[in-house]
């Protein structure tokens, strides 16, 4: 590219400048450079070992992370409104309780389902009704509600556990979809991830949670329902927290008190790891769900060469600490530019 009126070493500095700004541009977008490390993970993984790239391998390891993926969808809606919420892991104990007690009195399958989806959503309006209520930051009502569900798991069932359900109701947890390989869980995950994206992309409502996010006063004062929002979204949350109960405690065909123990610092690394800000308002779906599979193929790849569970927690925490830093530095990037 030549531009009249400038000497050559000008032009030079011109054109090197010019990439510089189209490299900058690429690698601004978290997602981009996510789904690098994606690549480099997915690359280590295969030189570790021979099992790694397997299909088969691979689609089963999604059995492992398919519950945290959806809990990490509502959550990620939570963030982008500049809360939090740590409850999700303990409303998955809690409907797991009620699902085994309803399955104690020789209840049906579809009747287990509505029980977990219904105590799931009543423990998220819950967290929504005090959190807009009363004015209680989030962080504050979902600890103390933490504590209490989970609380109330470990008192009814002490170091008991129940594990008689009914047959048909381990397909949800381990079947596959009809005529494929494909986990069923995998297919519900990817179909949700796709109208969850909508709704953030696509429609008024995902416009009005970025701007909660960016800026809740001046979101109120244009007309914004801001806590209705946020009440819709907790709700959600435990609504998609019951469904999660309902997958695992297939899965695992059992409800023991320490069921999903950690739940939500999973969920939370991988919206954050995403590209969400912590402090809300930016961030998208693509991200998120990339996140979900890099983490769980992260953690498959690390128990193939038999690294212990506590590393593997070490990693998720300095992942979730260095895609905060890394998500701060790129919003002052783009504020510099």
């Amino acid at each position: 590219m030549k531009v009249e009126g400038l000497g050559i070493q000008e032009q030079r500095i011109l054109y090197s400048r010019g990439w510089q700004e189209r490299l900058f541009n690429l690698f601004r977008s978290w997602e981009v450079v996510l789904t690098i490390i994606f690549f480099v993970v997915m690359a280590v993984g295969a030189s570790l070992s021979p099992f790694f790239l397997d299909w088969g391998n691979l689609l089963e390891t999604t059995f492992n992370f398919t519950e945290k993926a959806i809990i990490a969808l509502p959550m990620m809606f939570i963030i982008l409104c500049g809360d939090i919420d740590v409850s999700v892991g303990s409303i998955v104990a809690l409907a797991s309780l009620a699902m085994g007690a309803a399955a104690q009195a020789q209840m049906p399958t579809p009747v287990l389902v509505v029980v977990g989806l219904m105590v799931g959503l009543a423990a998220g309006m819950l967290n929504g009704f005090l959190i807009t209520r009363f004015g209680i930051p989030a962080i504050a009502v979902t600890i103390g509600t933490q504590s209490l569900f989970r609380g109330i798991s470990q008192a009814v069932l002490g170091d008991q556990a129940y594990t008689q359900y009914p047959a048909d109701f381990a397909y949800l947890g381990q079947g596959y979809f009809p005529g494929t390989h494909v986990p069923f869980q995998l297919v519900l995950f990817l179909v949700l991830a796709t109208g969850t994206g909508i709704l953030l992309h696509r429609t008024t409502f995902g416009r009005k949670v970025y701007a909660i996010g960016r800026n809740p006063v001046a979101s109120r004062f244009s007309g914004v329902p801001v806590d209705t929002i946020r009440f819709l979204i907790f709700s959600w949350a435990g609504l998609f927290s019951g469904l999660a109960a309902i997958l695992l405690t297939s899965r695992i065909g059992s409800t023991r008190p320490n069921i999903a123990m950690g739940f939500e610092l999973d969920a939370i690394t991988s919206v954050v790891l995403g590209g969400v800000a912590i402090t809300g308002g930016f961030g998208g779906i693509y991200g998120v769900v990339l996140a979900n599979f890099l983490l769980g193929y992260l953690k498959f790849a690390m128990g193939l060469i038999n690294i212990p569970g506590r590393v593997m927690n070490f990693v998720t925490g300095a992942l979730l600490i260095l895609s905060v830093i890394i998500g701060e530095t790129f919003k002052r990037l783009r504020k510099g530019r």
